[in-house]
């Protein structure tokens, strides 16, 4: 057996309706797995380390369901880039096809280590590997870090696989990829598809790759529905009509599609991403948060782009919150009146950055809430921080007031992986040297365009 912990006397938020809310509790922690949750629970066993919780909050790790982890390498240099410019400048024979395997590897790594940091044990990364060795790399970087995470597995960022004429799919070797690094699906690391989807590839290859992830029992991700082409071309429509669409389909953005597909996706049990900062930015349209809960989804929330956000989920409960907020009070706003009620609350956003988030990907049984049984991915929360103190309502503090700096302890599958504020098991010097170095590769084999250069001088 390893070493058990008791998170002793914290606001325990476990997400779990059966359990419920406690000002003051303790989960005990045996092995992987979370053993129990109660006020007052006494061990005996010299194995189990205690851990004082009071002035914590305890709460499940954080959920991202779509996020490029290899941009971590570009960081903060697209704060002004719409969609085209940054599809420009990283993919389609940009900076993204430039990649070593090694810098696959330190990107993976270190944008895992920007999530386990900020709370959030579990992440979707929506990958584009050029090669098997990139595969290998991008693999291993999550792998390294700890992080719980499922691998999407795409297709390069080409123009001969991204375009809607596209019948190129994956190569025979993506069956080995599974057989060597996924034998097993009670593992950290899960695997999955990044497809293209119908509005980047051909129909035909679309309906192929959806087939794959079948065979491979696999979530199957797909950016749908946004931007100008989004309302035109009715994808959604399209793959409920021909009998596709499953709690396998994990639609990302879907801001355009028609109020009839948001009740499709919802009645067939399949996801959405909303990565609400990002869409809002960079042209994708107004995130969809109110659109899928008014027909019946609960929606997830993502990141999406490290190069133009930070990697942490707290900045994007907030933008889903009020962004939905304002679109609702700008309604009533128009007909004269003032809003009561709030439309949308911060226990609903909560639950869309934790379980809702493990549902979509698969992995409810094992993470999202603190529940008995389930895996320990657990984070503690300061709340004696001064952008916290005195806390009246915990739900909001975390949904409205947190930020990454206030996370400080976070455990995965049972494993400390941070705690009083720091990473353990990493040299981040190391990483940093390393990440250094591939950024400055990257630099002398892609520039950017002349009004962007200034970001990497």
């Amino acid at each position: 057996m390893g070493t058990g912990y008791l998170l002793k006397n914290g606001c325990v938020l476990s997400m779990d309706a059966r359990i419920g809310q406690f000002n003051r509790a303790d989960v005990l922690i045996q092995d992987s797995l979370i053993a129990a949750v109660q006020p007052n629970i006494e061990v005996s066993d010299a194995d189990v380390v205690v851990i004082d919780a009071s002035d914590m909050i305890v709460m499940p790790g954080l959920v991202d369901t779509h996020r490029h982890m290899w941009e971590s390498l570009v960081k903060t240099a697209g704060t002004n880039w719409s969609l085209p410019v940054y599809l420009q400048n990283l993919y389609y024979g940009a900076m993204g096809s430039k990649l070593r395997p090694q810098d696959s590897y330190i990107a993976n790594l270190l944008g895992s280590l920007e999530a386990l940091n900020a709370g959030v044990t579990t992440v979707l990364d929506w990958s584009m590997p050029y090669s098997p060795d990139h595969t290998d790399g991008l693999i291993r970087g999550l792998q390294d870090a700890g992080v719980r995470a499922v691998f999407a597995h795409g297709v390069p960022g080409e123009t001969a696989y991204w375009n809607r004429e596209s019948t190129l799919s994956y190569p025979e070797n993506i069956r080995g990829v599974k057989e060597r690094y996924f034998s097993s699906s009670d593992q950290l690391v899960t695997y999955g598809l990044a497809i293209r989807g119908p509005e980047f590839s051909h129909w035909d290859t679309t309906v192929q790759d959806i087939q794959l992830a079948e065979e491979l029992d696999a979530i199957c991700s797909m950016h749908v529905g946004f931007g100008s082409w989004g309302s035109a071309d009715r994808s959604i429509s399209r793959m409920y009509e021909a009998g596709l669409l499953t709690p396998r389909i994990n639609v990302v953005h879907g801001n355009t599609m028609g109020m009839d597909e948001f009740k499709m996706l919802a009645d067939n049990g399949a996801s959405l991403s909303v990565t609400p900062e990002i869409e809002m930015m960079m042209g994708h349209g107004y995130p969809a948060t109110g659109y899928f809960l008014e027909h019946g989804g609960t929606p997830t929330l993502g990141v999406d782009v490290v190069t133009s956000t930070g990697g942490d989920m707290f900045s994007q409960m907030k933008f889903a919150l009020q962004a939905e907020r304002s679109r609702t009070n700008e309604l009533l706003l128009a007909q004269g009146e003032m809003p009561g009620e709030l439309s949308l609350q911060s226990s609903q956003v909560l639950r869309f950055a934790t379980s809702a988030g493990a549902q979509a990907l698969g992995l409810e049984r094992k993470t999202g809430s603190v529940t008995p049984g389930k895996e320990a991915d657990l984070i503690m929360i300061r709340t004696t921080d001064l952008n916290l103190f005195p806390v009246h309502d915990p739900i909001g503090a975390v949904v409205q007031f947190a930020n990454p700096s206030n996370v400080d302890t976070v455990f995965v599958a049972g494993k400390l992986v941070k705690q009083n504020g720091k990473l353990l098991h990493v040299n981040l010097d190391d990483i940093r040297n390393k990440a250094m170095e591939s950024k400055q590769y990257l630099l002398t084999q892609y520039r950017m365009s002349d009004t962007d250069r200034i970001v990497f001088s």
